[in-house]
């Protein structure tokens, strides 16, 4: 999708913090970090949020969560969040399905 921000970082038209690449997925350093630890991580294929993952791209979905476990392992990161939020009320700022990734802090719950 030509004018998705999301996909512009992972085509590498838009500078970021690249903490991983391979054929599937990106995941770089959240600009507005919310805990000591915060990275995203996309898949390079536009899909807009968790609501399309389906059986024709959920092993995609799974890759990205192997990714997920191989950097915070790397970063020392033992306690995380992974947070996907999906459609405007819910937080989702770019329709491009993303995980952040938090860690370094307590986490309290309820969320937001």
């Amino acid at each position: 999708m030509s004018d998705c921000l999301f996909c512009k970082i992972a085509a590498g038209e838009i500078p970021s913090d690249t903490l991983y690449e391979d054929e599937l997925c990106y995941a770089f350093s959240d600009i507005a970090p919310q805990a000591p630890s915060h990275f995203l991580v996309i898949p390079k294929s536009h899909i807009a949020s968790v609501s399309q993952i389906d059986r024709n791209n959920s092993a995609l979905v799974a890759h990205i969560f192997e990714v997920i476990a191989k950097l915070t392992a790397e970063k020392g990161i033992g306690s995380y969040r992974v947070v996907s939020n999906i459609g405007e009320q819910a937080g989702q700022s770019v329709p491009h399905l993303h995980f952040h990734v938090l860690g370094g802090r307590d986490m309290t719950w309820p969320p937001g």
